[in-house]
């Protein structure tokens, strides 16, 4: 055999794949499996308990009226005339806090990104909201910030002569986005740091010399750069907020327009004990849930393709 037909050879088996054997895969698989097995025990057997749930008539104030109704459970909440203000207010919080968390996160992190004196303490102290549990959070906003007699914001108005605002009554919506952004901003900022973190410095240097201004080389290479972690950041702070219960049960108690699905599941559950109407939510919040992040993927997505094509 030649040279030439010995590289030809060569070239063929490092081109082709390689086939892997049924046992290899099998092997794979079965490393795999024990993770399987207890994602599925943790998330999807409680949720087909709770589709179950959901079918039945169950109320605790009456524990021997109980029976299967089927579909009643979600036409009653479909028909109850609570489940579509629910639904307005939880894509309207979640809405305007994720968006001002990405924004301002995307702000934080284009200034940590860069070497200044004291830069692990500012990243340490930014981060520090994300770590507070959310009770926590609500009640140190409640009484620290929003409090009309000893809270910092209505002190500022009186130190400036302005009217006295008693957020939680008076902006109940514009207070529980106020909270939700001040916690998710350091979660955003450490994804989209981490994206700052590894851009190619080659290419910005490479955009300066070719006469690009700061704004232009931010819009047509860092942007662009960035969609993978900014989708992933909407996605995760979208879902996780969603489902967010204690800001609205601390500050608002659902009032205001502040009713979201998870307050509406817990006055079902725990103030009216209908263990049948509250699974049929959870249901419905887990459906919402699926479709908010589906619609802001392909969004983020069509939005970022249309800029990189121009």
């Amino acid at each position: 055999m030649s040279v030439r037909e010995l590289d030809a050879v060569e070239a063929k088996v490092a081109t082709e794949p390689r086939r892997v054997n049924k046992k290899e895969l099998w092997s794979a698989r079965g490393l795999l499996l024990p993770a399987v097995i207890f994602l599925i025990l943790l998330t999807q057997v409680p949720f087909v308990v709770t589709i179950v749930y959901s079918s039945l008539k169950w109320n605790l104030l009456y524990p021997n009226d109980r029976g299967f109704t089927g579909f009643d459970n979600y036409k009653s909440a479909l028909t109850s005339g609570d489940l579509w203000p629910s639904i307005v207010a939880t894509v309207l919080i979640t809405a305007f806090s994720v968006i001002l968390s990405v924004l301002i996160g995307m702000l934080f992190a284009i200034l940590l990104d860069r070497d200044f004196r004291g830069r692990a303490i500012a990243r340490t102290l930014m981060i520090t909201p994300f770590l507070v549990m959310p009770a926590a959070a609500s009640l140190i906003w409640k009484y620290s910030m929003f409090d009309t007699n000893i809270g910092i914001l209505n002190w500022l108005s009186r130190a400036l002569h302005l009217p006295v605002v008693s957020w939680s009554t008076e902006h109940p919506m514009l207070s529980v986005v106020i909270v939700l952004t001040w916690q998710f901003t350091p979660f955003m900022m450490l994804i989209l740091l981490a994206g700052l973190q590894g851009q190619d410095k080659g290419i910005l240097e490479a955009a300066q010399v070719d006469g690009a201004g700061t704004w232009r080389t931010f819009t047509w290479i860092t942007l662009p750069h960035l969609r993978m972690y900014i989708e992933i950041g909407v996605l995760l702070g979208a879902v996780i907020i969603l489902q967010v219960f204690d800001p609205i049960a601390i500050l608002t108690k659902g009032t205001g327009g502040t009713k979201t699905l998870a307050y509406l599941l817990y006055e079902r559950a725990f103030i009216g004990l209908d263990v049948g109407q509250a699974a049929a939510y959870g249901v419905v919040t887990v459906i919402l849930t699926i479709i908010v992040a589906t619609v802001a993927l392909r969004t983020l997505f069509k939005v970022f393709m249309a800029g990189g094509s121009r």
